[in-house]
């Protein structure tokens, strides 16, 4: 979950306490859902988080995933 948590700082950087207005994570809401980045709010980001927990979740273990196979090739 520690990658969770790092994917998430790194992805809201400069808006940490409202990640809604994070551009990175507009940018990634508008290719999932396909609502225009500019119109993402908050209600928005929760709903979609809530609506898609699941597939959210999954994503993370696939980033931690993605990250160790990284990790792995740098140490060699």
């Amino acid at each position: 979950m520690m990658e969770g948590a790092r994917f998430l700082w790194m992805a809201t950087r400069g808006h940490r306490l409202r990640p809604w207005r994070s551009e990175y994570l507009k940018w990634r809401l508008e290719t999932f859902t396909g609502k225009h980045a500019e119109e993402v709010r908050a209600r928005d980001f929760w709903r979609f988080v809530y609506a898609e927990r699941r597939q959210v979740m999954r994503f993370l273990r696939w980033l931690a995933e993605m990250r160790s196979y990284a990790g792995d090739g740098e140490r060699q």
